[in-house]
């Protein structure tokens, strides 16, 4: 018997387990895909929860690059914002004491404007920033929790690297969700405007609780349409990176997977907005305008706050991810292992699926 047969004989079985375990693998990964429909609001937390925990190191780096600045960037605009309003405030009440024409009038009329426009200036910048943030901290996300699923071995360089072009079909998203959502808001101020138009028409001023009631129904109506439409983009941007459609595909393919865990996507996106919007109140209130406070306890409340905020994006983001998943499985949408595997392969260049004939020779090579 020469050499080489002797390593063959010394290699197959080794290449024969390996295999058997990566069959394995790949049926524990795709059953646990399939048992992903079951979840509800509770149980979508905890995987999101296990997978944070299980990969502290790479989201650590994610929260650090990326959600660290957005959080920075969402804290400036709050004093920022707060600093310029009461600056404008307080002029304007000045200059309601002295009388139009004289210098002083003009020259504090003059700063009032100037003021102003530094507002919508920052406001421009600050959208600008927190969505080139929120677009990044989106993609990595979505991409490392993938290959999580995928059962790739996960870097930051790795990531950093499909980044730019995961942005761009990101990008595409956005501006296709951003045009859906003037077009809403323009419907809506049309049938807003029709419906109160008919209602002074028909039912004049002499009932207005009848013309209230209309607005508050219009205004509920607008509300939950919102909503919708927040819900949709955000299962848009998982499925932008991780199927090959983006854009109006995408919104029109979230649409069709959020039917059947529409409701509990409501529940989870209602969730984590009231817990920021707590969060946010207890830092205006406590370490904005906690002015009486000592210094160390606003610094110590500052520091907290932060930590909350951080927990809650990157919880956010890992949870919007999640239920992509979940969603896949509630349309018996199977997710292979090794094709998802492939997707996030062509991220990092020109890649091709390897044939079955090419595995085999490769199984044998090794």
């Amino acid at each position: 018997m020469d050499v080489s047969a002797k390593h063959s004989l010394h290699t197959s079985p080794s290449i024969s387990s390996l295999c058997a375990k990566n069959s394995i693998k790949t049926m524990v990964m795709e059953r646990k895909h399939e048992e992903m429909q079951f979840l509800g609001v509770f149980g979508i937390y905890q995987e999101a929860y296990k997978i944070i925990s299980s990969s502290r190191k790479i989201f650590s780096q994610i929260t650090l690059a990326f959600i660290l600045p957005l959080l920075f960037i969402l804290l400036a605009q709050i004093e920022v914002t707060n600093v310029l309003f009461a600056k404008i405030i307080n002029n304007e009440l000045e200059l309601q004491g002295i009388e139009a024409g004289t210098k002083r009038y003009n020259k504090l009329s003059d700063h009032i404007s100037s003021e102003i426009a530094y507002f919508f200036l920052f406001k421009v910048a600050y959208l600008i920033l927190s969505l080139v943030f929120s677009l990044l901290s989106t993609a990595t996300v979505v991409y490392t929790l993938a290959s999580i699923y995928a059962g790739r071995e996960v870097s930051f360089k790795k990531v950093m690297s499909a980044v730019p072009k995961v942005c761009k079909r990101l990008t595409v998203t956005f501006l296709s969700i951003f045009v859906a959502f003037l077009a809403y808001i323009t419907v809506t101020i049309l049938v807003f405007t029709l419906v109160l138009t008919a209602c002074f028409i028909f039912i004049g001023f002499s009932n207005l609780k009848v013309l209230y009631s209309f607005c508050i129904v219009l205004l509920v109506l607008y509300l939950m349409g919102f909503v919708y439409l927040i819900i949709i983009w955000q299962l848009a941007s998982t499925v932008s990176v991780l199927e090959e459609v983006c854009g109006f595909k995408a919104m029109s393919k979230s649409r069709a997977l959020i039917k059947g865990k529409m409701w509990t996507a409501i529940i989870i996106f209602f969730n984590l907005a009231i817990t920021s919007a707590v969060v946010n109140m207890a830092f205006q209130n406590l370490v904005v305008h906690g002015v009486s406070m000592n210094p160390a306890a606003r610094v110590l409340l500052g520091v907290i706050c932060s930590s909350l905020f951080l927990g809650l994006f990157l919880f956010g983001f890992v949870t919007q991810t999640v239920i992509y998943f979940v969603c896949k499985s509630n349309h018996h949408e199977n997710i292979e292992q090794s094709a998802l595997s492939d997707h996030l392969e062509a991220y990092h260049g020109e890649y091709a699926p390897l044939k079955s004939k090419d595995l085999q020779l490769e199984q044998y090579d090794v």
